[in-house]
């Protein structure tokens, strides 16, 4: 069974951190580019950051350039997402998938709040 279980998702306040982590099972993510999306309260998802099969690539939107850095670790099935200096625009249900989306979990939530 294909599942992917993100974490690491909470309330932080402006300017803080978090690292959000995706755990993968049921298939095997290193012949996958995978990406992070998140999906803000009455806005479209959005993908935030793709790391190729390797991880010697990595694509980030413009909103999270500089800020984000995605990683992954193939033999432990595992993306990683570290966010730095959060703003409240960052408040969003964050998921891990494929890059072109094949599997999805339940994500996990952030809110970037004072």
């Amino acid at each position: 069974q294909v599942q992917l279980v993100e974490s690491g998702g909470g309330l932080v306040q402006p300017g803080g951190s978090l690292r959000l982590s995706c755990a993968a099972s049921g298939f095997t993510i290193n012949i996958y580019d995978m990406s992070w999306y998140r999906q803000a309260p009455g806005k479209q998802r959005e993908r935030v950051a793709t790391i190729t099969t390797s991880g010697l690539k990595t694509i980030y939107a413009g909103s999270v350039k500089g800020r984000f850095a995605i990683s992954r670790d193939n033999a432990k099935n595992t993306v990683h997402l570290q966010m730095n200096n959060l703003g409240p625009e960052d408040t969003a249900l964050y998921y891990c998938s494929t890059f072109s989306g094949d599997y999805w979990g339940q994500g996990t939530q952030v809110t970037v709040s004072s």
